[in-house]
């Protein structure tokens, strides 16, 4: 199932197979540490964390893939291949060869935290997963119910809200055109995006990823293949694994609303907000990682810091309405 091959000191590459793809595993640090499985978004590689993995390395097993159809894993043959299951069924190979008889520490964002959901809610799954951190990135399940909550409350505050949201998420709508989405990254803005992200976000990378052009017109199908169907035919997700979300308060892309949407499901729930845009796992690096190995440490013995007790959510606080 899997090729090893050392790289350097404190990486060992893999080459994980599941169902229809291989998948590029890169670990870091001693495999006796606590593992800590990182997963990327849209439309980023693993080399999104390259910053947070350079801290934690030499405290923890820290585990990076790229997710089907980046950068250097291999894609399916159809768009349905990018289902939230078929996502799911590929984290769960790379846990099984990385750590496979000890539960491992997930920590995802944007469409990697999406994905991760479906996992993290799978029950049987629990004893697998030590503990989850969300950054910018919902379940589709939560958010399906609380649009569905806002829309048939009659209330206009309420509706308000959903009708704000559904403004700012105006470009999933455009990505389930088949054409237009992955022709705009063939006619350009493979090379333009850190142009982009550094006017957006501030973010200053001048290098154009070798596969940035694949990743972009591969990660729609994320959009295609789950958006809708799971919008609107919303499960209930619930999850009795720890999570901790790390909101950044002047994302772009998710609201406020959108990551309370999972209040109501999550029985052990901690939160921590930070005045950062979208990519805070580039640009606030130290702060992800401190905020990561305290909830990793928590979650291994059992013990909450001063900082860590003050984020968690209280139960009269939980659930957040639309």
């Amino acid at each position: 199932m899997t090729e090893t091959t050392p790289n350097e000191q404190f990486k060992t590459h893999r080459i994980v197979h599941s169902d229809d793809v291989d998948l590029s595993v890169n670990s870091y640090g001693e495999p006796h540490n606590p593992t800590i499985v990182f997963v990327h978004g849209y439309p980023d590689s693993s080399e999104v964390w390259a910053p947070v993995v350079e801290i934690l390395k030499h405290r923890f097993h820290v585990v990076t893939y790229d997710v089907r159809g980046c950068g250097d894993s291999t894609e399916p043959d159809w768009m349905w291949g990018y289902s939230l299951q078929a996502l799911s069924s590929d984290l769960q190979a790379v846990m099984r060869t990385v750590c496979p008889t000890q539960p491992v520490h997930l920590v995802a964002h944007d469409w990697g935290s999406i994905q991760t959901w479906e996992s993290v809610t799978d029950f049987k799954l629990k004893n697998r997963i030590a503990s989850y951190t969300s950054i910018s990135g919902p379940s589709l399940d939560h958010v399906g119910q609380w649009i569905r909550s806002g829309l048939a409350s009659g209330k206009f505050d309420k509706t308000g809200k959903v009708l704000n949201q559904l403004m700012h998420s105006w470009y999933v709508l455009a990505f389930q055109l088949p054409l237009l989405a992955p022709s705009v990254w063939r006619l350009g803005l493979d090379k333009a995006w850190p142009k982009v992200l550094k006017k957006l976000e501030g973010l200053d990378d001048p290098e154009v990823s070798e596969t940035q052009r694949r990743d972009g017109v591969n990660g729609i199908n994320l959009y295609r293949a789950n958006m809708l169907p799971r919008i609107l035919n919303p499960r209930e997700r619930k999850t009795e694994v720890p999570v901790q979300l790390l909101v950044p308060t002047q994302d772009n892309y998710v609201s406020a609303p959108l990551v309370e949407s999972a209040y109501p499901f999550v029985e052990q729930l901690w939160r921590r907000d930070i005045d950062a845009g979208h990519w805070v796992v580039k640009t606030h690096a130290e702060w992800v990682t401190n905020c990561v190995s305290e909830f990793v440490e928590f979650a291994e013995i059992g013990r909450e810091n001063p900082s860590l007790a003050k984020a968690r959510v209280q139960a009269d606080q939980a659930p957040i309405e639309a």
